[in-house]
């Protein structure tokens, strides 16, 4: 990724779903005007998820995914099926591909069932309208061919008038700061720092800060105070990674408001107040308790890694008890949490925010505290009313 390149987790996310044989990758080719899917008249010819960054207009930047058929068969197709239901999770526009030439299929139905449950906008594409001869052109329904390019471009609009309201006001930290304020972000340079470069957060943090004309200063907790020591006046707030939150809390004068990434991150995504519960409830935790820490993406483990190695060592040394540590990342996220007392999760860059809610809400609906890496963090260290004091609503909830 460049640093032009919009993240995945900001992008909006197209599924395109159907029975094998509907035509989905040839009219997903026909949509980005490239061949991304392999096309072929065998049924099942998609055997995984396919994924594909681009910029579609009239949208912008979006992630196309086309999926296996709903409809597949023996112990792979479940597999496949699992994977297709998995990328609901993460759908924030559903294209369901049928073939126009037949009445909709009880598959296509459930299909259409799924959208409704989890609230996910859709259109109906009835496929190969250069055999069936329909034309259909309602408010979610469309007769498109794949072949001929009948109503390509319409579909696309009516895809657009479902994104339009995609992220238009979402903020990290500019809804908190002034023209001119002053901000300090402290970004720690260790060994599980990736080389040469900034990780998300903060990059996208620093990008809010100048869109709201305001200023950042970079620098790393041990030249922090050096730093604040140079200022001709205090910062409005001070930014930290969550693993340096222990050292910085020392340093930064009470007075200035500290925050983290992370903390800032989970109210982007749209979990903070879930977060702030769900460490509340570290305290409580039985020996031997399953705890999930889960990563939205993935990435080779090194010595010193926040979720694998220096969480599960303060959790222990925090409460006293032994757990059993469960590490996922990427797309591997259960859907079957029962067996956790806890799940701490990343800031969820990687993540667009239909999958963070998902991920979230199934926690909730089955009674599984849930909270992220810097929240945890910030409890556990005894700072984490000072660290969401900007936000004087969540307090009370500690």
């Amino acid at each position: 990724m460049s640093l032009n390149d919009t993240p995945s987790g900001e992008r909006i996310h197209i599924g395109f779903f159907g029975m094998r044989n509907a035509g989905k990758s040839s009219l997903v080719n026909a949509v980005t005007g490239q061949d991304l899917a392999v096309v072929s008249d065998v049924k099942g010819t998609t055997t995984d998820p396919v994924y594909k960054a681009m910029e579609l207009l009239p949208l912008g930047a979006v992630e196309i995914i086309d999926t296996p058929g709903f409809d597949d068969e023996g112990e792979l197709g479940e597999l496949r099926i699992k994977k297709t239901r998995q990328i609901l999770a993460k759908t924030d526009i559903a294209v369901l591909v049928t073939d126009g030439s037949h009445e909709l299929s009880d598959c296509d139905k459930h299909l259409i069932s799924l959208f409704k449950e989890r609230d996910i906008p859709y259109i109906i594409a009835y496929n190969k309208s250069d055999l069936s001869g329909k034309n259909i052109l309602s408010d979610n329904e469309i007769s498109v061919s794949a072949v001929n390019n009948t109503n390509i471009f319409e579909l696309k609009e009516k895809i657009a008038s479902l994104a339009k309201n995609y992220g238009s006001e979402k903020r990290i930290v500019g809804d908190l700061i002034q023209k001119n304020d002053l901000l300090v972000l402290v970004t720690p340079i260790d060994a599980s720092a990736p080389k040469g470069r900034m990780i998300l957060p903060q990059v996208q943090t620093l990008r809010d800060i100048l869109d709201s004309n305001a200023i950042a200063v970079f620098t790393t907790e041990f030249e922090l105070a050096e730093t604040l020591d140079k200022l001709s006046a205090l910062p409005k707030m001070v930014i930290t990674d969550s693993q340096a939150f222990a050292v910085v809390n020392k340093i930064v004068p009470e007075n200035v408001p500290l925050t983290s990434f992370s903390i800032l991150m989970a109210r982007y995504k749209g979990f903070l107040e879930t977060a702030v519960k769900g460490a509340s409830k570290i305290n409580s935790l039985e020996n031997n308790a399953k705890i999930l820490i889960s990563e939205g993406c993935t990435h080779h483990r090194q010595c010193g890694d926040i979720g694998s190695v220096k969480l599960p060592v303060l959790l222990e040394k925090f409460t006293g008890k032994k757990f059993q540590i469960v590490l996922s990342s990427g797309r591997d996220f259960p859907e079957d949490l029962s067996e956790f007392s806890l799940v701490i999760h990343c800031g969820a860059c990687m993540l667009n925010e239909k999958e963070t809610v998902y991920r979230r809400k199934s926690a909730e609906l089955q009674g599984i505290p849930f909270t992220n890496y810097g929240i945890a963090l910030a409890y556990m260290n005894g700072i984490l009313k000072r660290t969401i004091e900007i936000f004087p609503d969540l307090v009370k909830l500690i």
